[in-house]
């Protein structure tokens, strides 16, 4: 029998509260040896959204931005946050120089093999993006399916420095971010559920406790309270910043991007205050 879960009513109710605003939780995520499996199953699940779009989305995407930007047979093209290589692989095959970078080892390793497989020319780094020291190598740099939200403000700002340097002159930054009425449709609910067998969190039995919180400015935490059986509470802690227009432009603006152009989507489907999602591309100034 599984040893049983105690924690007094006060620390459940602590776990309960709005914790202050960009608070980090447990620092081990997309590496994690179990969890990183599962993340990359998701990836690859072709009848879920949930970690990567579906094939015929990405192909869609991936389409849509080549007709857009119109790079160059030979351009330069960055993929930051790569995951197992699902854009990078199709960037690939249109006859573009991609580099692909994500801190996963097991979606860089699933990435390199499937390029060696298919015989794609592609460069894939194991490599936090907040670190990236490559200087007007680029025509294109992407960060897609809303990277850019859960950064706290300090590392969005290292980002765009770096995306800036990495950049060629008149180079695009192309990325998509959730809108305000994306989490007023899909916000998390206060919600709980028992994995006696083991599931995405953990290998063994846990409890899992999900909160949704609100903040001033568009700022949403979606808070996931891990309960082990003779364990202290694993917390982890997800920060969305949530993007209109305007705030994205003052924000590109600050560190040498202007937009040249925006949608509701990498589709070209147009922004409207309803939209749930906005699509940009800003050229490097």
């Amino acid at each position: 029998m599984t040893d049983p879960i105690c924690l007094p009513v006060e620390a459940l109710h602590q776990l309960g509260q709005h914790p202050p605003l960009y608070e980090p939780g447990e620092p081990v995520f997309w590496d994690d040896p179990h969890i990183s499996q599962h993340l990359l199953d998701a990836h690859l699940n072709p009848n879920t959204d949930t970690a990567s779009r579906r094939p015929e989305t990405v192909d869609a995407v991936v389409s849509w931005l080549i007709e857009t930007l119109a790079p160059r047979p030979d351009a330069a093209w960055l993929d930051l946050g790569c995951g197992p290589g699902l854009y990078a692989s199709r960037l690939a095959q249109c006859g573009l120089h991609v580099t692909g970078i994500d801190f996963s080892r097991r979606s860089i390793a699933y990435a390199r093999d499937d390029a060696v497989r298919r015989k794609l020319d592609i460069t894939y780094r194991l490599e936090n993006y907040l670190e990236l020291e490559d200087e007007a190598g680029y025509d294109v740099v992407s960060l897609i399916y809303g990277d850019f939200c859960p950064l706290p403000p300090a590392d969005r700002a290292t980002l765009l420095d770096r995306v800036h340097r990495a950049l060629k002159p008149g180079g695009h930054f192309v990325f998509d971010l959730s809108a305000p009425r994306h989490h007023a449709l899909h916000g998390m609910q206060a919600n709980w559920y028992a994995a006696p067998e083991g599931g995405f969190w953990r290998p063994d039995a846990h409890l899992v406790l999900e909160h949704g919180f609100a903040y001033p400015d568009d700022i949403f935490l979606d808070q996931y309270v891990i309960l082990i059986p003779g364990c202290d509470p694993v917390v982890y802690r997800f920060w969305f910043q949530d993007y209109t227009p305007e705030r994205i432009a003052q924000e590109l603006a600050a560190h040498g991007f202007r937009i040249t152009a925006h949608w509701a989507d990498l589709l070209g489907t147009p922004y409207t205050p309803e939209s749930t999602w906005l699509g940009v591309v800003a050229q490097r100034e």
